[in-house]
């Protein structure tokens, strides 16, 4: 594990899972597509995992879940979801 810029790097011992990690306020936060890569399951996988952690009151979307603008290779800009350690 490597710090740079308030970015964590995670890598497995044979290198092949790394993500790159946001933190921010004392906590990580990782995207839904990170969340797969580092559990090694299916979006629908995860979706379901998260759909369920609200509806039976486990955690509360509105302190768990954060929405950070990110701009493509292209120069178009999305508002992508990032999920705060609880979540993770």
């Amino acid at each position: 594990m490597t710090i740079q810029n308030n970015i964590l790097i995670y890598q497995n011992e044979q290198g092949n899972i790394k993500v790159d990690v946001k933190f921010e306020e004392e906590s990580i936060r990782l995207t839904q597509s990170q969340i797969c890569e580092l559990y090694g399951k299916a979006k629908s996988t995860i979706s379901e995992h998260i759909k369920a952690i609200f509806e039976d009151g486990e955690l509360e979307e509105t302190v768990v879940v954060r929405k950070f603008r990110t701009t493509t290779n292209d120069g178009k800009n999305y508002d992508v979801l990032h999920y705060n350690f609880d979540m993770i």
